[in-house]
């Protein structure tokens, strides 16, 4: 039972090697290659709706989903608020007290106005008297004394008087306009905060995986859709020390595409030394033992030609033919 078993197993080594030998010479296979992008959001919120599947093809700018934000439309009134009360505060300062406030002011400066004449009377009756020794010192200086309380006063009403005709002061007005951009600033923030809502595509993709779904929270930074750039494909060839002589950059191969049988012009943009751990250090039936490995990236001459091409899908290059 074991020599059919050990017959069996050196007949499928036979075979397999006997068909990777039939593969004709100088033909290297490769992949499909695209550069993968990353789509995530600015903001914390909850997946509300997702407008893509898998597989999708989307233009740049398609919105992709809809995250539920209630801070920040919280916040977004909390800065409606506060934009108009830096607009009526800077306006008060503008534009002084208003026409009840004069009004007030006035009845206040005609009150102490004969409050004050009432006092200077009395004060000029009792100087006479005074010479006359008619009243004491003392009763003569109480009443000098009401007197100047009351000019005092009428000062005071008649500065606020003016004040509120021309208005506050400059610096007054400057506080109350940087007030007003600060809550215009704020508005603004919470505006683009707003506009996070919408996931967007920055460019033509296709959509290859979804991380999230609806309900589940969507955190800064994190990828809530990944995909390919369909503009950038390439072809991706390891192409062994022994035959890297025949490719030169800026060369042009056909290469061919075995799953829908095409060939696609392309032209060598790179060739790179892979890493040491990528050389070939055990028997392989197309490479010699410890050659080094190099990177080859051809791109294709006419990109609309790739854009339905299958990522990571086969391509063959022979490079006996140009």
């Amino acid at each position: 039972m074991n020599d059919i078993r050990t017959v069996i197993a050196l007949s499928f080594t036979v075979v397999l090697f006997t068909a990777c030998n039939n593969k004709p010479s100088g033909v290297i296979e490769g992949r499909i290659k695209r550069e993968t992008i990353s789509v995530s959001g600015k903001v914390a919120g909850r997946i509300e709706k997702i407008f893509v599947e898998e597989g999708d093809n989307v233009k740049a700018g398609d919105t992709l989903a809809l995250l539920h934000l209630p801070e920040v439309d919280a916040k977004m009134a909390q800065a409606e608020g506060a934009v108009k009360s830096a607009d009526a505060q800077y306006e008060m300062a503008k534009n002084g007290a208003t026409a009840l406030q004069l009004q007030q002011l006035n009845a206040k400066y005609e009150g102490l106005k004969d409050q004050y004449q009432f006092a200077r009377t009395s004060v000029g009756r009792l100087a006479n008297m005074l010479k006359d020794s008619l009243i004491a010192q003392q009763q003569y200086d109480e009443a000098y004394t009401r007197m100047q309380g009351a000019k005092a006063q009428l000062d005071a009403v008649t500065a606020q008087i003016k004040e509120a005709k021309d208005g506050a002061r400059a610096e007054q007005q400057t506080m109350a306009m940087g007030q007003k951009d600060r809550a215009a600033g704020a508005l603004k923030e919470a505006g683009a905060a707003s506009v996070e809502r919408y996931v967007i595509a920055p460019q033509d993709m296709s959509i290859e995986s979804i991380t999230l779904h609806k309900g589940e929270l969507a955190l800064p930074g994190y990828a809530l859709f990944t995909g390919y750039l369909n503009t950038t494909t390439y072809f991706r060839f390891s192409v062994p020390e022994s035959a890297i002589a025949k490719v030169k950059k800026k060369q042009r191969y056909t290469v061919h595409i075995p799953y829908n049988k095409t060939d696609i012009e392309g032209e060598v943009t790179s060739v790179s030394q892979l890493n040491h751990y990528a050389d070939i250090t055990t028997a392989y039936p197309d490479f010699e033992m410890g050659e080094a490995l190099y990177e080859v990236k051809i791109r294709p001459v006419n990109p609309a030609q790739t854009n339905t091409l299958l990522a990571n899908a086969t391509a063959t290059l022979e490079l006996s033919k140009k």
